[in-house]
């Protein structure tokens, strides 16, 4: 996957940590670079540093942005790999200062499997897959728990009816003796939007977490018709509409973005990125006109 051709981004909150920990990440992956960083002045959060960068090949986003969220493993990302060793290798790294979720070992799905949050609480499941054909490395994925557990394949099959370039994967399912999870829940699927592979599952273990605003998934669109589109079909939660910022029914954030908006953030004419902060702070949904007028200061 070239990070250029992608719909979604995976976004991700950070108190202070976003630029130290995108030079962890690119450090800790292959073919991985930080692509721009870029400081907004003068947002409810003070200044806000927003890193682009590229993980394997695919696009990632990073803020700093104050102590407002937090990382939880309702969002985890997947990563696949064509050896043990690189298994072993990622885990060393990416564990260290960390917390082990599911201890890095043999179980029935992979010879060489583990689950952890970082240091900075980012939740990572390391997994080797044999001579499987990897199409995607690093596959985000949901974790239905709570009040919205049980709701996954509901989930998937909405989000494969909003989006283009979709197809929705083989169902493992729970089954009997397999509780607190009810049998016929999603124990994983694959499914995969605008091109771009995900995971989801179900959860009905006792957990303090929730899907929140720490991780976001940015849909890129080149027309206002576009952004439209997608706030129409996505946005559940009135209160949480802000700067192209929207909640799902499911609780899942998404972040409605003109694609032009990237060059206007990599602008080094500070009085131009200044004009369209101040614009875009003010809007919901937002306004490519009026971001456009801002950014040429008209």
């Amino acid at each position: 996957m070239v990070a250029t051709e992608q719909k979604i981004t995976p976004h991700l909150w950070f108190d202070k940590e976003a630029k130290e920990a995108a030079k962890l990440y690119t450090s800790v992956f292959k073919d991985s670079k930080i692509i721009n960083t870029t400081t907004l002045h003068n947002t409810p959060s003070g200044s806000a540093d927003i890193v682009s960068f590229e993980l394997l090949g695919q696009a990632f986003m990073a803020i700093n942005a104050g102590p407002f969220f937090k990382f939880n493993p309702s969002i985890s990302f997947h990563v696949k790999c064509k050896s043990r060793d690189e298994v072993d290798s990622l885990w060393k790294r990416l564990s260290e200062g960390g917390k082990v979720l599911m201890e890095l070992g043999e179980y029935p799905f992979s010879e060489r499997y583990g689950w952890m949050q970082d240091r900075y609480g980012l939740s990572w499941q390391v997994i080797f897959v044999g001579k499987s054909e990897i199409k995607q490395r690093i596959t985000p994925v949901l974790m239905f728990v709570g009040n919205v557990c049980g709701k996954t394949e509901e989930a998937v099959n909405f989000y494969a009816s909003v989006f283009h370039k979709t197809k929705v994967g083989n169902i493992v399912r729970y089954g009997k003796g397999e509780e607190p999870d009810k049998e016929g829940t999603v124990k994983y699927t694959a499914f995969t939007l605008e091109g771009q592979d995900f995971g989801a599952m179900d959860s009905a273990r006792q957990h303090n977490f929730a899907f929140n605003e720490a991780i976001s998934f940015i849909v890129n669109c080149k027309t206002q018709e576009e952004i439209d589109y997608y706030w129409g079909k996505l946005s559940a939660d009135p209160k949480a509409e802000q700067c192209g910022w929207l909640k799902d029914r499911y609780g899942l954030s998404w972040q409605i973005v003109p694609a032009v908006m990237d060059k206007m953030m990599k602008d080094r004419d500070q009085k131009k990125i200044a004009r369209v902060t101040e614009a875009f702070l003010k809007m919901k949904k937002f306004d490519i006109a009026k971001l456009k007028k801002a950014y040429e200061g008209r």
